[in-house]
């Protein structure tokens, strides 16, 4: 009998990151939308579905443990996990450590710790929308790592190795080089004798 191998690729199980919602057209929704795209510089509704998601998962968690008896071991191992969790992301304050508080959560905790919004707070950009730009064309560094990805959820420890990286043209006496803008000036100024690299 003759064997046939057979080349099975790696199939990988992709799961929902977000929810589109119920009513399409809920004049209330739209609006409370709207008004966090704006705020927190998003670029479309699936990033704040993402979000509603990711939080309607952490809220369910939480009220499925708390139908659970207080001295369950699995409420006060899992709870313990969550809380653990949540501070570590900066998503709850430390004070509060019960379950409780969990159904308390918002949205804008949640898009309040993105790298894009802690960018605005540091004062490295001018607006939201130049901070997601900054992070976009790979400015940022948190830590040694460059990061491009505005919704990168920035956890307590993180939060004070975010940076300008040394090697953007935007930071003072970097290794970067001149931007694309400065190098074309510094070309019309020298009478164009230079060559543009």
């Amino acid at each position: 009998k003759e064997v046939v191998a057979t080349m099975v690729g790696r199939r990988r199980n992709k799961s929902k990151v977000f929810v589109t919602p119920r009513r399409p057209f809920e004049k209330e929704r739209l609006d409370q939308e709207l008004k966090l795209i704006g705020e927190y510089g998003l670029k479309n509704k699936r990033e704040v579905w993402r979000v509603k998601y990711t939080l309607s998962k952490v809220r369910k968690a939480a009220r499925d443990l708390l139908t659970l008896d207080e001295k369950d071991p699995k409420r006060l191992f899992e709870g313990a996990a969550l809380l653990k969790r949540l501070h570590k992301m900066g998503i709850m304050e430390q004070e509060k450590n019960q379950l409780d508080y969990v159904l308390g959560l918002t949205v804008e905790n949640f898009l309040s710790r993105r790298l894009q919004t802690i960018v605005l707070a540091k004062d490295h950009a001018k607006s939201i929308h130049h901070a997601r730009v900054l992070v976009r064309q790979r400015h940022i560094r948190v830590g040694r790592q460059l990061v491009d990805i505005p919704s990168f959820m920035v956890n307590v420890d993180s939060e004070k190795l975010i940076a300008i990286s040394e090697y953007s043209p935007l930071h003072p006496g970097g290794k970067g080089g001149n931007g694309r803008v400065k190098k074309k000036n510094l070309k019309k100024g020298g009478g164009g004798d230079e060559d543009s690299e």
